[in-house]
């Protein structure tokens, strides 16, 4: 039997975001046509992810569209996982590929080497989360050439706004590299963090990056390689 992906984002109100998010899950099905591949939600929108998971009988691999691991991840996920015949895969973030896709969204907007970039996050009061975060932007920093402070919208790590004033008293202009899924709330938020330029979010419409597409396709043959494939025959799902 087919292991089934089911491809869990945060879930939004916001028709932009909920259009690019859902067109990364068609481009993944695309991709893979012998797949099952399900959308779900941890939160905002339906079908919630455990409803999803008890729709499907055999093996199961939740991918969390999430940059980063925090409450939905290692609460609603993870509970929505517990059996034996499912398993959720990794997030997203930190991945050279977003590195890349990020890389790509500075060379959009016009960055220069001359500008201080910011990496801006939605934020999180997991520390499991920031530590993410971090590792993202040395990531980036490393393929810009040089540090990327990191600034977050809500949560617990520095406020966007504090990073971005204290940068343009270099008077240099400051550019910050959204590390948001798609458009909506947060992206809203950091346009008026006082930034000279903010970029594209990862996803941004109907044309999905090819390199966001084999990263949720990696991470699902990575944690279906974990499944216990003796408890999923004695389930009975195969």
């Amino acid at each position: 039997m087919t292991t089934t992906l089911v491809a869990a984002s945060h879930g939004t109100s916001v028709p932009a975001a909920r259009a690019s998010i859902t067109a990364l899950v068609d481009a993944v099905q695309e991709a893979s046509p012998r797949l099952d591949v399900r959308e779900a939600f941890v939160d905002v929108q339906q079908p919630q992810v455990g409803r999803v998971l008890r729709d499907v009988a055999g093996p199961t691999v939740v991918v969390p569209l999430l940059l980063a691991p925090g409450f939905h991840v290692h609460v609603d996920i993870q509970h929505a996982v517990d059996r034996t015949t499912a398993v959720a895969a990794g997030t997203l973030g930190p991945d050279p590929r977003l590195t890349d896709v990020l890389i790509d969204r500075l060379a959009q907007a016009g960055a220069t080497p001359d500008d201080v970039i910011v990496l801006g996050a939605a934020g999180s009061t997991d520390a499991r989360a920031l530590r993410s975060v971090d590792a993202a932007a040395r990531m980036l920093g490393a393929a810009w050439g040089s540090p990327v402070p990191v600034g977050h919208v809500g949560g617990s790590g520095t406020p966007i706004g504090e990073i971005v004033r204290d940068m343009s008293r270099a008077g240099r202009r400051v550019v910050v590299a959204s590390y948001l899924m798609a458009p909506g709330f947060f992206f809203d938020r950091l346009q008026r963090c006082g930034a000279d330029v903010v970029t594209r979010p990862l996803l941004d419409g109907l044309d999905v990056d090819p390199a966001m597409v084999a990263l949720v396709l990696d991470r699902f043959t990575e944690a279906a390689a974990t499944l216990d494939h003796a408890a999923v025959i004695g389930a009975g799902g195969m």
